[in-house]
């Protein structure tokens, strides 16, 4: 996903809320969300959580205490957050940050669906991914 796109809005304010866990960001256009970290988590950007292409997304359990350590800028474009789980992988440009603030209640209904489907609890612990057959792309 492409950092910035020709009029988007861009954060004006961004406000890490320890305590509440929440990742309070004010944008251009006025939008103001409250994107809790574990929805930050679950979404990641990263190939740890996304996989390498659609259908090989790693379902993730056991992060609604999540918090956050550290958000570090990358460049005009993004943050990159260092989880107090140890994921610190993921970049997250201004137009996810937005996307993952406009549509929480629909990746909230989606991540509820998925883990029925697995048959697993929000809160049970991860699970240890299966060996994928020497793949080898070092982000994992």
């Amino acid at each position: 996903m492409a950092g910035l796109q020709a009029g988007a809005p861009t954060p004006q304010s961004i406000t890490v809320h320890n305590k509440s866990k929440v990742l309070e960001v004010g944008f251009s256009d006025g939008a103001s969300f409250r994107i809790p970290f574990e929805l930050m988590r679950i979404y990641s950007p990263s190939a740890e959580v996304q996989g390498h292409g659609p259908g090989q997304e790693i379902l993730q359990t056991g992060k609604r205490n999540v918090g956050l350590q550290e958000l570090e800028p990358v460049g005009n474009y993004a943050v990159k957050p260092v989880f107090t789980d140890g994921h610190e992988s993921g970049i997250f440009s201004w137009n996810l940050l937005y996307e993952l603030g406009q549509k929480q209640d629909e990746l909230w209904a989606e991540y509820q669906r998925r883990l029925i489907a697995a048959g697993v609890d929000r809160d049970a612990p991860m699970m240890p991914a299966a060996p994928s057959g020497g793949h080898a792309c070092g982000s994992h």
